[in-house]
């Protein structure tokens, strides 16, 4: 099955609680069109490639639906697809690296749904009726979760009981999607062979640090969720959980649910700001203290990282403020100037791909996050192609 051209596509499927967010890639892994089914539930919009317009979807199939009627239009009809390739969120200690969705697949995606309940039922919810509109059309998936199962043991778990681990509660790290797609791109950016040991900074509304030793995750500092480790968007990062529990008492669990993930981080230090370049051009006392919360506990988690690879060759920053922040990649990098990483500034401000200066004893660089990248060719792979 081959796309217009001639070139076996890979239909990547990104599906959320409100959206699906899709794009289709070329066998040269070359990205040939994106979109959206927004608004699901209500009033939405369907975009594919330049072209919008306002849809309401009621469900999810009826927004992939819609999603496949656009495709087909601008010339990428079902049946001219290699494949459909997901991320899922969630594959649990079972799922570990990519995989052909068949009733197994299937089965281990839906165990892990107690472990990501706002996202694994909507991927679900593709693969399923993504089978009934094209049964014909091989179905693969890739986990957010994968790419710290080379974390040890000892990383992974958590100081509780075994029976309470035997219910899933451990330490399982995300935007592991990302950290694949970056380990695959660094060699391209720079022109050198992977660093050796490499901290790798992705930020962004969602935050995360990743120690890679040899190409492999050897630790992370999301965990059992994506809660937990850095001052996030609006996540609070690591929080004692005897505060937790305090505050589920006194203002139930639900409120501290939503605090926790949706009024806290960013957004809850500076008073209702999450956007990093409207902290930025702010400058308010609030504001200014939020965004050097978000460099001082990214900073401290570095440490950790670092002292689990046993040192350091060089840092990437990727997400959309590793990208595009220039005074927080600053901020961070000088609180790691003790190790000799030393920023060009010029650099810095211009957002070039190489950031460290003539004479640092550390590398430092910008790397594109590209996740739906990695999943058309982790799906590639998986059909032999690549």
């Amino acid at each position: 099955m081959t796309a217009p051209g001639g070139e076996d596509a890979i239909l990547v499927l990104n599906a959320g609680s409100s959206s699906i967010k899709f794009a289709v890639f070329g066998g040269d892994l070359k990205e040939r069109l994106t979109g959206m089914a927004d608004g699901i539930g209500g009033d939405g919009a369907l975009r594919v490639g330049r072209n919008r317009q306002k849809a309401t979807f009621g469900t999810h199939a009826a927004a992939l639906a819609a999603v496949l009627e656009g495709l087909a239009a601008q010339g990428f009809s079902a049946d001219r697809f290699r494949a459909a390739a997901h991320r899922v969120v969630h594959g649990g200690m079972e799922l570990t690296a990519p995989a052909k969705i068949d009733v197994h697949v299937l089965a281990g995606i839906r165990r892990c749904v107690p472990l990501a309940p706002l996202h694994n039922p909507h991927n679900l919810a593709a693969i399923e009726t993504l089978a009934r509109l094209a049964p014909d059309l091989p179905q693969c998936a890739s986990f957010d979760t994968g790419f710290h199962a080379s974390n040890p043991e000892v990383a992974k778990r958590y100081a509780l009981p075994a029976d309470i681990e035997a219910r899933g509660i451990r330490r399982y790290g995300f935007h592991g999607l990302s950290y694949a797609s970056l380990v695959r791109a660094m060699p391209e950016v720079t022109g050198e062979a992977l660093p050796r040991r490499l901290l790798a900074f992705h930020l962004g509304n969602g935050a995360s640090l990743c120690a890679i030793r040899d190409g492999q995750s050897v630790a992370t500092t999301m965990g059992y969720s994506p809660l937990e480790g850095l001052t996030m968007g609006t996540r609070a990062g690591s929080i004692d959980g005897n505060a937790v529990l305090r505050l589920a008492g006194e203002d139930g669990m639900d409120a501290t649910l939503r605090m926790l993930n949706k009024e806290s981080g960013l957004w809850g230090l500076s008073g209702g700001i999450s956007d990093m370049r409207a902290l930025l051009e702010d400058g308010g006392e609030r504001s200014r203290f939020a965004v050097e919360h978000f460099c001082y506990w990214a900073v401290r988690h570095a440490g950790s990282m670092i002292a689990a690879m046993e040192g350091l060759d060089s840092v990437a920053f990727t997400g959309g403020i590793g990208e595009n922040a220039g005074p927080v990649r600053q901020r961070i990098a000088d609180g790691l100037a003790w190790l000799g990483l030393r920023l060009d500034g010029a650099a810095n401000d211009n957002g070039s791909a190489k950031l460290h200066a003539e004479g640092s004893d550390i590398g430092c660089w910008i790397v594109e996050a590209k996740e739906e990248r990695r999943i058309a060719a982790d799906a590639l792979e998986l059909l032999g192609a690549a």
